[in-house]
């Protein structure tokens, strides 16, 4: 078939790379435009288009799907399908009937659960046991489509949401081109999604990764995981932000929510609304990230004072 891909973040990467290697001819792809980044806030590529660049396909960046000069060249390419990995932007009505077999997406979640942008960090959030991945047809409602093919895998106690989109990006990538060698043969049909056991994925904001302390310690353990690495939990410590890495929990003595206390030398936990929180690494704004017990070390004394 011929294909337009449409994908932008790192884990979309293996699923253009395995269709480029593939009988399926990818005639274009889309992704979001340059956007600026680090400090220097100088515009860069995304991965995806990095990838197709470096394959020699043409990259189309529009910033809205719905402007017509893009849909006039979506059109004139003709593309039998288009596949979808974490695009990032919604696909309106009026292009959604362009290909022959429509828009296909490879979401990480199994549907209908996690609907949403972020399937993986809210499954982590809420301490789901399994995750996978859904190839599905796009229509007009959010990831409501019938499914295609699904991939289950168990969840570890340690997972982070970076650690498990990694981990699963390479057997998406062979869901979804399974799926459109289905497709291609006529031998695979979408099958409707449940109605019930239905749940929302929205995207988490930095003010959704900020930490409260008075929440249980298992909650905030599934959170820093669920934020790692993007947006990053974070707290305050003496008026400065400070970003958390993975954390455990510990068998210390209860803490008032907030208060740090060194347990044993490089040791450091925090209270919570029930046992303490053990610190692993921190990222203080500005400076690179370390390990806790570095960073306190180069602080004044700390004595009764608290995590914000």
């Amino acid at each position: 078939m011929r294909l337009v891909f449409a994908g932008t973040p790192d884990v979309a990467v293996p699923s253009l790379r395995r269709l480029i290697d593939s009988p399926h001819e990818v005639a274009a792809v889309i992704t979001r435009p340059d956007a600026p980044t680090g400090r220097g806030r100088k515009l860069s590529r995304s991965p995806v288009a990095e990838a197709a660049d470096a394959a020699g396909i043409p990259v189309l960046q529009p910033t809205k799907v719905r402007d017509e000069g893009f849909l006039a060249q979506l059109r004139e390419l003709a593309p039998d399908a288009c596949p979808v990995v974490a695009y990032g932007a919604l696909i309106p009505p009026e292009a959604l009937h362009i290909p022959v077999h429509g828009w296909i997406n490879l979401h990480f979640s199994l549907l209908p659960a996690w609907r949403g942008a972020a399937p993986v960090q809210h499954a982590i959030w809420h301490g789901d046991d399994v995750i996978g991945a859904s190839t599905f047809l796009i229509e007009e409602g959010l990831d409501t489509g019938p499914v295609f093919g699904t991939l289950v895998e168990q969840l570890q106690p340690r997972d982070t949401a970076g650690e498990v989109l990694e981990r699963l990006a390479g057997p998406g990538a062979e869901l979804l081109l399974a799926t459109l060698d289905g497709i291609a043969a006529h031998r695979l049909v979408p099958q409707p999604q449940s109605t019930e056991d239905v749940s929302v994925a929205p995207k988490i904001t930095v003010d959704d990764a900020r930490i409260d302390w008075n929440l249980p310690g298992l909650a905030l353990e599934r959170q820093i995981r669920a934020c790692t690495p993007d947006p990053g939990s974070w707290t305050t410590f003496r008026g400065q932000r400070v970003k958390l890495m993975p954390a455990q929990l510990s068998q210390a003595e209860p803490l008032p929510p907030g208060r740090v206390h060194r347990v044993r030398r490089n040791v450091w936990v925090v209270g919570t609304g029930t046992e303490p929180l053990q610190l692993g690494d921190v990222q203080p704004a500005g400076k690179r990230r370390m390990a806790a017990a570095d960073w306190f070390r180069g602080l004044p004394p700390v004595a009764d004072e608290s995590m914000q």
